[in-house]
């Protein structure tokens, strides 16, 4: 049975239309226990965690354990449960070592929880933190989690978090044909939306196979909406430190399928962009292994000449102006684009690289997605938790 908690979602939206940013401090879902206590008292309960699942300096593991909830198990994304996994890194299944808790890895040979997993859980609860863009894989991961409560008939809390950008919408719809894990399901790049909102988007349009729809609840933000600033207080992965690096990551990971670094490897990766010819610009870089952060980044030990994204004085929204200035800056493509399949999962279809190589302009291609986008922008209200942006 579809439900959601509407005194929350009430209690949600009252406070965020009638206060002004800054006016009072916003409060996650995991930081309000009273709200949720009551719906896990006495169950065994599994958690979708890592290292952003926190109540104030504490881990929710730790919280709800000091609660006496009973935590059976705990399930990690993409980085693992503590986060210190690097892009594309194995997760193993594993005990934790602080609370002695199994650990099974949902970023591995199984991307969703098995009937197995679940034999012992009689609720889930999905804790993490995510930054708004499609192709990051913790909403593919809430996604397989959707699936499977569903398919098990067992229930789902979201404790909701705010999006670092959820102040607007962009980028192509992914296309049926280019479903991955970084492309699940057929919204834009940036999305609009946070973690609980999704949830219900998902749930509701059954984007997931099979025809039961999970029981949905979802642990709304206090004093949120869609028009903040908002600063997260843990790195959400290894490879985005900061806000900047939050702000240009929709716009910066097509580079992920090129020569060129984003910066993996250094102490500023997502604000800087370099490759190995000395004509790519003036700021140069060499990546170097970081254990936990990354281990073979992207031309690792050789220099890489491009720019220094530090110095703007501005972060732009989504754009494509520095891939495509990147792009003109090669006279053969193949040395550029080195993996077109992997740009085309992340664009979530083919048709960006076709107007790349038709010479379209930025405004021309941004424009050719606008029609779509005005659509989702309209189906995506009746999923909203909170004030919009428009």
């Amino acid at each position: 049975m579809f439900r959601i908690n509407l005194l929350l979602i009430f209690m949600a939206l009252f406070s965020a239309c009638n206060l002004h940013a800054g006016q009072k401090e916003i409060v996650v879902g995991a930081a309000q226990p009273g709200e949720y206590l009551p719906l896990i008292s006495g169950k065994s309960v599994g958690l979708v965690v890592n290292n952003t699942s926190r109540v104030g300096d504490v881990h929710l593991v730790d919280f709800l354990l000091k609660n006496s909830v009973d935590v059976q198990k705990i399930f990690a994304p993409e980085h693992g449960f503590r986060g210190d996994i690097s892009a594309g890194g194995e997760v193993k299944d594993g005990v934790d070592t602080k609370t002695g808790l199994p650990v099974f890895s949902l970023y591995g040979e199984n991307k969703k929880p098995t009937a197995e997993h679940l034999k012992d859980v009689d609720v889930m609860i999905f804790d993490i933190q995510d930054v708004g863009c499609r192709f990051y894989t913790y909403i593919s991961t809430l996604h397989y989690v959707l699936e499977a409560c569903a398919e098990h008939d067992i229930p789902l809390i979201v404790f909701d978090r705010p999006n670092p950008n959820g102040d607007y919408v962009a980028g192509p719809i992914r296309k049926a044909g280019f479903e991955s894990f970084v492309s699940l399901d057929p919204i834009p790049i940036v999305h609009g939306c946070t973690v609980g909102e999704l949830a219900q988007m998902i749930n509701g349009e059954n984007w997931y196979s099979g025809d039961r729809k999970c029981e949905l609840t979802v642990i709304p933000v206090l004093n949120y909406d869609h028009k903040m600033t908002y600063s997260l207080p843990v790195r959400p992965s290894p490879n985005l430190p900061n806000d900047l690096s939050i702000r240009l990551y929709p716009s910066l990971c097509f580079f992920e399928a090129t020569s060129v670094s984003v910066g993996r490897g250094t102490d500023f990766p997502f604000q800087v962009l370099g490759g190995l010819k000395a004509d790519l610009g003036d700021f140069e870089f060499t990546p170097r292994s970081i254990p936990g952060v990354a281990i073979n980044p992207l031309n690792k030990d050789k220099k890489c000449f491009g720019v220094d994204l530090r110095e703007l004085k501005e972060v732009p929204e989504f754009t494509l102006k520095y891939f495509l200035d990147f792009y003109q800056k090669y006279s053969v493509e193949s040395e550029f684009l080195t993996r077109e399949r992997w740009l085309n999962l992340l664009a979530g279809t083919d048709d960006l690289i076709i107007q790349i190589r038709e010479g379209k302009s930025e405004e021309q291609i941004l424009k050719s997605w606008q029609a779509e986008l005005e659509q989702y922008k309209q189906f995506r209200k009746k999923y909203l938790l909170y004030p919009d942006f428009e």
